[in-house]
């Protein structure tokens, strides 16, 4: 499968940069000094630009979903990763006293087709990541 590419827009890019970058460990890649930066999403291109006319806290206003009986933000984008890489993330994200949690790491649809571990947590813009992980890959689809 080929990567992806997510343009998304963000308030500030220093705190963007650090959020991406050190917290969840994306490497850096092009950029634009002021305008955009481009991250390394477990292989996906997300380009981080910078719209300071967006509200200062979008997460506040987003809309809402139920997802297992949990409320989830949307829109929100993420990335399905490997077991390891999933634990190894909501390891990194639980030790910082900084993150933004929307949802803490849980297993939901326990037993059942598709169960999977998940997260959702907020960039310092107030955009809405999911993390998850499927113990086995044919639940991503199942139905």
């Amino acid at each position: 499968m080929r990567p992806f590419h997510l343009a998304f827009a963000v308030t500030d890019l220093g705190a963007t940069r650090h959020f991406y970058g050190t917290v969840l460990g994306c490497p850096i890649g092009r950029e634009s000094p002021g305008h955009w930066i481009d991250f390394d999403l477990y292989g996906h291109q997300m380009s981080a630009h910078l719209r300071a006319d967006l509200p200062s806290d979008p997460a506040g206003s987003l809309s809402s979903g139920t997802v297992d009986g949990d409320t989830v933000p949307i829109p929100h984008f993420g990335v399905i990763l490997q077991m390891d890489d999933f634990l190894a993330l909501a390891k990194r994200l639980e030790s910082d006293p900084a993150t933004r949690w929307g949802l803490k790491p849980k297993l939901r649809f326990e037993g059942q087709s598709g169960e999977q571990r998940t997260l959702f947590v907020y960039d310092p813009s107030g955009n809405a990541l999911e993390f998850k992980a499927f113990a086995d890959d044919m639940g991503i689809f199942a139905v």
